[in-house]
């Protein structure tokens, strides 16, 4: 089936979740470690569809969902995708740019 994520309602995307939920279930009772994280990630993005891209600021620090190590620094917000270098508890910030969905990112870090 070919539809894009930006196209549904939160309805929609939700009931999409629970699909993949189910998906990566059944990928994980089998052993595919691989598929789980493609079903993960894809639960990820349609959630990112179902969040405000304008409630995240540009030059902000957050926290990472399921990565108390690290923060993301946001360059910029691109559709839900949030652009940035991830630093560590050291402060010490990563030189490679990435695009991380923002249903990944948590609480606003104060500075």
């Amino acid at each position: 089936m070919n539809y894009r994520y930006s196209d549904l309602s939160v309805e929609q995307l939700r009931m999409e979740i629970g699909k993949l939920k189910e998906q990566a279930q059944k990928a994980e009772q089998l052993g595919n470690v691989s598929e789980v994280a493609v079903y993960e990630r894809k639960m990820q993005v349609a959630l990112s569809y179902t969040l405000n891209p304008g409630d995240y600021e540009a030059e902000a620090t957050y926290e990472l969902r399921n990565d108390p190590g690290h923060r993301f620094k946001i360059n910029y917000i691109n559709g839900v995708f949030a652009w940035g270098h991830r630093v560590n508890l050291l402060d010490e910030v990563y030189e490679k740019e990435e695009a991380i969905p923002i249903s990944l990112l948590s609480k606003k870090i104060m500075n």
